[in-house]
């Protein structure tokens, strides 16, 4: 695919997706969801990536979904009349084209994702722009980044299966709060909730996100990393903790075989790990626990 709304810059690892539509104040359009999609989808298999980062050009992250487009700004298709019966074949053309929510898309396909990924929120992060970065593992903000859950003030819900994921992090009370006050955090009010790290100086922010990169994933298994991402993921949302113990029991077997040998030989001989396992080549099970 050729980016047109982001772009990718790899450095030691980290890959940085930066949303690209600075004009726009990187506003949200469905070939953005396309490209974002894309991109978390096939880092899975390249192993020259260890961790993400997401950033925005200019001075906002993400302004919400470009509300100027032509038809239905949010790019679903009017003719059709959705059931909820419907909605069990997600992987349905049609459904894919015009309901399914595109910012869903997009967070699902972070959910899965087998590396780390940051949010390094740099301004303006409202609508979409804020429930993306919910599927991310950590959201760090400068002191001039703004988040609002602003659906409520154009007649819509949450998306991008936020009603999930925010919960989550900062609990329901807060989660109900942030949603029907449609209010808009300054960067300190975003921490203190809970829902980010920082404040950050604007210059330090991506100093800061990968500093926390490098902290979870330099001299890290590739593979453990990726499985206990999604153990901690999953497992958390389960009814009985026998069932996080069918997991770990797996993963811990498969990773006792491969690069935790490794890692047991370096402790004894006092010397830094060499992993080999990839994270594209994860074990059997891997697949299948995650399409549960």
């Amino acid at each position: 695919m050729t980016y047109t709304t982001i772009s990718h810059e790899i450095e030691d690892g980290v890959l940085t997706v930066t949303l690209d539509r600075p004009d726009q104040l990187n506003s949200f359009t469905p070939q953005m969801a396309d490209e974002l999609e894309q991109t978390f989808r096939e880092v899975n298999d390249d192993d020259t990536v260890r961790a993400v980062i997401v950033t925005g050009a200019g001075r906002a992250f993400c302004a919400g979904m470009d509300l100027t487009a032509d038809g239905n700004v949010f790019g679903l298709d009017e003719t059709m009349s959705p059931s909820l019966a419907d909605m069990g074949r997600l992987d349905d053309p049609a459904l894919i084209a015009g309901v399914r929510d595109t910012g869903g898309r997009v967070t699902l396909a972070i959910h899965d994702c087998r590396k780390p990924v940051i949010a390094a929120i740099n301004g303006a992060a409202v609508g979409i722009g804020a429930t993306m970065t919910l599927a991310m593992d950590a959201r760090i903000v400068s002191s001039k980044a703004r988040i609002g859950f602003v659906f409520g003030r154009i007649g819509i819900v949450p998306e991008a299966a936020s009603s999930w994921f925010l919960p989550r992090i900062v609990g329901l009370p807060a989660a109900l709060d942030l949603v029907l006050s449609a209010d808009i955090l300054d960067a300190q009010s975003t921490v203190d909730v809970g829902l980010a790290q920082g404040p950050h100086e604007p210059e330090e922010l991506l100093t800061a996100a990968r500093e926390l990169a490098d902290r979870w994933t330099k001299g890290r298994s590739p593979v453990a990393v990726a499985l206990a991402r999604q153990m901690l993921r999953r497992n958390a949302a389960q009814d009985h903790p026998v069932e996080a113990h069918r997991i770990d029991s797996l993963a811990m077997w498969h990773t006792s075989l491969g690069d935790g040998k490794e890692g047991v030989t370096a402790f004894l001989e006092k010397r830094d790990p060499e992993f080999t396992g990839r994270a594209s080549q994860m074990p059997d099970f891997y697949d299948e626990w995650l399409q549960r």
